[in-house]
């Protein structure tokens, strides 16, 4: 069992697990951008969560890092939260699919770009980790923008049931190997 990083520091991010201590933060970061998340992210229909319930999510999100499950960061420049990503095991063994969203503070500046690319990086030097995939909805045109530039090959479409209000129900697959990945990408 690989362990995922904990941490990951690129140009102008630092991508680190939440932790406990950061439970108001990440909180005034969602409420902030509800509804700008509410169109296209699923978890967002369990929001507002208590403040009891968001220290027991983060301490879920730790006890699936420490069993090699997942990960999921918090996205700060300085100690601003700017967004929040993630590593999921879902597409196999030797494949992660990354996730991602931004605070509606900080759009259009390249933030989550910037967190695919050194999360793509960061993945490649997990042993046994040979692809990334992102997948995002068909309608979310912007999402899907961010794979195609990194150079992430179309892997295809599939039906899926929509999982949020402006979701269609088509899964776009997008995946990079790590033979293709350039090496000066890494971080």
């Amino acid at each position: 069992m690989s362990v995922l990083p904990e941490r990951v520091v690129g140009p102008r991010l630092v991508l680190r697990r939440w932790r406990v201590s950061d439970m108001e933060v990440l909180r005034d970061a969602i409420q902030d951008s509800i509804d700008h998340l509410r169109p296209w992210m699923s978890w967002i229909e369990f929001e507002p969560l208590s403040d009891r319930d968001r220290t027991a999510l983060i301490r879920r999100w730790e006890d699936d890092w420490k069993a090699g499950q997942e990960v999921v960061f918090g996205a700060f420049v300085g100690d601003q939260v700017v967004g929040g990503c993630g590593f999921h095991k879902r597409a196999g063994p030797q494949t992660l699919e990354i996730g991602y969203w931004v605070h509606v503070d900080h759009l259009r500046r390249g933030y989550a770009s910037e967190m695919a690319r050194i999360l793509t990086s960061a993945a490649f030097t997990v042993p046994d980790i040979e692809r990334v995939e992102i997948h995002h909805d068909k309608a979310n045109t912007r999402s899907g923008a961010i794979p195609k530039a990194l150079g992430y090959h179309l892997g295809g479409e599939s039906t899926v049931k929509p999982h949020a209000p402006a979701t269609i129900g088509i899964d776009i697959a997008w995946s990079m190997t790590k033979e293709e990945w350039p090496s000066s990408q890494y971080v």
